[in-house]
């Protein structure tokens, strides 16, 4: 038999949250419902999801620090939702560490398709498994392998949510060439992201916290155009 994969739905709306069980049940997904922070976190060790649907709005701990906890310890993917719609809350749950945010009320075939877009681009690989198609692009210091979603800096692992590694392996894949922010958007999130193209920012922004410029190499900004993975010669 097939593993399912796991959806850890939290959200304090019962009816919510059991529609949206529903819709990914029928999609062969297994899922698991927490209605406040606490058991969020709890059920985020014992239930061990491969993604987290995450409401804002939690009774007790609030789901931003909800997400701050998860990420302080894990990569598990996580898509925020929420009523907000303003950019400052999409921001700053991009800056918390998720992979996504839509806003209520959506649709559920968007949903669904979120989830799975997500789950696509994070699959990593058992540690055992010795592949020849391993995808790893290695400088000075730096490892980055998309293979399984692993980073090595400066000799040790740095843990990074789906995305921001892989921005970092799109940018590092293709040394000195420049990208524009809405280049990278279609390239990394595949569809029209609901946010804009500081969706871009905010994830080069958290990868110079955790990697920082090397005398080999730097993500370099290209004012007014976009980004691109520097090699100095």
């Amino acid at each position: 038999m097939v593993n399912r994969q796991k959806i850890l739905i939290v959200d304090d709306d019962s009816n919510i949250a059991e529609l949206i069980s529903l819709y990914l049940t029928k999609e062969c997904f297994e899922t698991m419902i927490a209605s406040d922070g606490e058991s969020a976190l709890l059920l985020a060790d014992s239930f061990a999801p491969n993604l987290i649907l995450l409401d804002l709005m939690l009774p007790g701990i609030d789901g931003y620090q909800v997400c701050r906890e998860i990420r302080a310890k894990s990569a598990t993917p996580i898509i925020m939702l929420s009523a907000k719609g303003e950019i400052f809350d999409k921001v700053l749950g991009l800056e918390l560490g998720a992979d996504d945010y839509m806003e209520k009320p959506f649709d559920s075939k968007e949903l669904v398709a979120r989830v799975k877009a997500v789950l696509r681009r994070y699959k990593p690989a058992p540690a055992a498994a010795a592949s020849p198609d391993v995808k790893c692009v290695e400088y000075p210091d730096l490892s980055v392998n998309l293979t399984n979603y692993s980073v090595i800096y400066m000799g040790k692992t740095v843990e990074m949510p789906p995305k921001e590694l892989e921005l970092l392996y799109f940018l590092a894949s293709s040394p000195n060439h420049v990208f524009t922010r809405e280049q990278l958007l279609d390239q990394l999130w595949g569809y029209e992201y609901i946010g804009d193209t500081r969706t871009v920012d905010v994830h080069i922004k958290r990868l110079r916290e955790k990697i920082n410029d090397h005398a080999g190499w730097r993500i370099a900004t290209i004012w007014g155009i976009g980004y691109k993975f520097e090699v100095r010669q």
